[in-house]
């Protein structure tokens, strides 16, 4: 297996993460709205509930394993350690066999101090899920050490059609062979049933898509296995770390990681306990209320604005190895050129997916969930609110990941603990003294993505002695989807007015919109011949606005 090489490879590389991510996350959108219809807004709150502290655990065992393999693994290819880097990948199976056993074990039988009685089978279902996605993250951590992100991005297609499928199959296996039909229950303790064998089919779906990933991984490293292994014996190099050295290694860099993503996604965890808790208490409401609200909020607007920080993730997954040889390197320039390159990609991405969605998220909303009209303006104008956060999180977690490549891996630790006080703060005030409703976990959100990409930004520019370029990065992109916005905006009701549907209109503006931003970035100078060919397609890019005469 040959590391990915070439001018900027990693911006490529991040595309087809990206492109990966976000085809998973929108086949992740399209079986919402099926799901949603079978196991109804409750059965998806007691979903979101127990998927939320499943996270918490999984993040803590196992979810930044790949980032953190990717980097210890990538020092030792840059200096043609091979034997080493091998070495590093068998220790790292065996931690995530022992973690991610204690952690599923741990799981299992403390689901009961976590959620509501009617989730807690959901949760348990999950454990199993946490043991085999560590196994999983190590063989993806150990391919992105290589650059090559090809295998990482099929695995996640494959996991997100396994999940869809068995999701929504499980779930109506399991509420038919409970009810023999699909109707609302008469009665409460049968809504709460057929709620909690939706949600157990859905957790049930996790699982599949985990397992059928990790099933291509073991079968793409079993190809290239062979190969492994002659570098190995080519490797020149005598000495040979040892085992306890790289377990000391892996546990100093792995926690790291661990705290910082855990304590960075701890926020969802915060703003569910605050509100299925905190607003039961205050404002006297049932829990079955409170569970809808918050499965419309999670499943519907939540699940639509995270589909943008995709390409951010991706974009920082590429960029954990390629800045951590050049930081082993002392290369601080070549980083320096690394991260702008970076920051400004990811928001030539992120600034038209926020305008976007907020200028069409009723269409949005209405094309992939059936809602009635009380919910449907319910969710639009929290997704409208929401969308300004999209920017933030993208910001904060390509400077996260930058931080950890360079080594400073306390910084995200602490900022993270910073921006999770401040946002916990805010949502308790709004929720207790206010009757803003879910509008204060939507504010919590936001100041918590806005201080996390601050403090981030402020450490990466201290750390590189680093200045951040504006204009073309945040001014200009923004100006061009800001003219996206008014024309597709202008162009949908107009569409509307004619076709009377919704759902026809809006699939007619997107790709309508994408080429306005497209033009309106080209004549205002954001990009350049040598900015699009560093996207992929990049060359394609450059025919098409050479064609168009829009550059020269």
């Amino acid at each position: 297996m040959k590391e990915q090489k070439g001018r900027d490879n990693f911006i490529m590389q991040a595309g087809i993460l990206a492109f990966a991510g976000i085809l998973s996350r929108v086949i992740g959108l399209l079986y919402r709205s099926p799901l949603q219809r079978t196991v109804g807004d409750l059965g998806m709150g007691y979903y979101s509930s127990a998927y939320t502290y499943y996270t918490i655990i999984l993040l803590i065992s196992s979810y930044s394993i790949p980032s953190a393999i990717s980097k210890v693994i990538a020092q030792k290819l840059g200096v043609e350690e091979y034997g080493n880097a091998h070495r590093i990948f068998r220790c790292a199976l065996l931690y995530v066999l022992v973690v991610g056993g204690l952690a599923g074990l741990f799981l299992f039988f403390g689901a009961g101090w976590f959620v509501t009685p009617e989730a807690v089978p959901v949760l348990r279902c999950f454990a199993p899920t946490i043991f085999i996605y560590g196994i999983l993250g190590v063989l993806r951590g150990y391919f992105q050490a290589h650059k090559t992100m090809v295998q990482t991005s099929i695995s996640q297609v494959l996991e997100q059609i396994a999940n869809a499928l068995v999701s929504v199959g499980a779930a109506a296996l399991l509420i038919w062979n409970s009810f023999h039909s699909f109707q609302e229950p008469k009665t409460i303790e049968d809504q709460v049933m057929k709620a909690t064998k939706g949600a157990i089919g859905s957790a049930l779906g996790t699982g599949a898509g985990v397992l059928v990933a990790l099933l291509f991984m073991s079968w793409i490293y079993g190809k290239n296995r062979k190969a492994i292994l002659e570098r190995i014996r080519q490797d020149a190099h005598e000495n040979r770390d040892s085992y306890f050295a790289i377990f000391k290694m892996i546990t100093f860099v792995v926690t790291p990681f661990i705290l910082s993503t855990a304590i960075y996604n701890l926020s969802g965890a915060v703003n569910n306990t605050i509100y299925t808790k905190g607003f039961l208490a205050r404002r006297g409401l049932d829990s079955l209320t409170i569970h809808t609200r918050w499965g419309i909020f999670s499943n519907q607007v939540l699940t639509i604005a995270n589909i943008p920080i995709a390409f951010a993730s991706a974009m920082a997954a590429a960029m954990i190895p390629t800045v951590a040889q050049h930081a082993a390197a002392k290369e601080f320039e070549a980083a320096k050129d690394k991260v702008g390159k970076a920051i400004q990609t990811t928001m030539l991405i992120s600034i038209p997916c926020f305008v976007g969605i907020f200028a069409l998220a009723r269409p949005i909303i209405s094309l992939l969930f059936k809602n009635d009209k009380g919910t449907e303006d319910y969710a639009t104008y929290l997704l409208m609110a929401l969308s300004v956060s999209i920017l933030f999180y993208a910001l904060s977690t390509l400077n996260s990941q930058i931080l950890q490549g360079l080594g400073k891996l306390n910084a995200p630790i602490v900022n993270a603990g910073i921006a999770l006080l401040l946002q916990t703060g805010i949502g308790i005030f709004l929720i207790l003294y206010t009757k803003v409703d879910l509008y204060a976990i939507v504010v919590a959100n936001i100041s918590y993505s806005m201080s996390m990409a601050y403090l981030n930004h402020r450490a990466v520019a201290k750390s590189l002695c680093y200045k951040q370029e504006v204009k073309k990065s945040f001014a200009l992109p923004l100006l061009a989807a800001c003219v996206m916005g008014g024309v597709v905006r202008v162009a949908y009701m107009g569409l509307l007015a004619v076709t009377k549907s919704p759902k026809i209109s809006v699939v007619v503006v997107c790709p309508l919109g994408a080429a306005i931003y497209f033009i309106a970035l080209l004549l205002c100078k954001g990009v350049g011949e040598e900015d699009l060919l560093c996207l992929p397609k990049g060359r394609l890019l450059v025919r098409i606005a050479k064609k168009w005469k829009l550059l020269r």
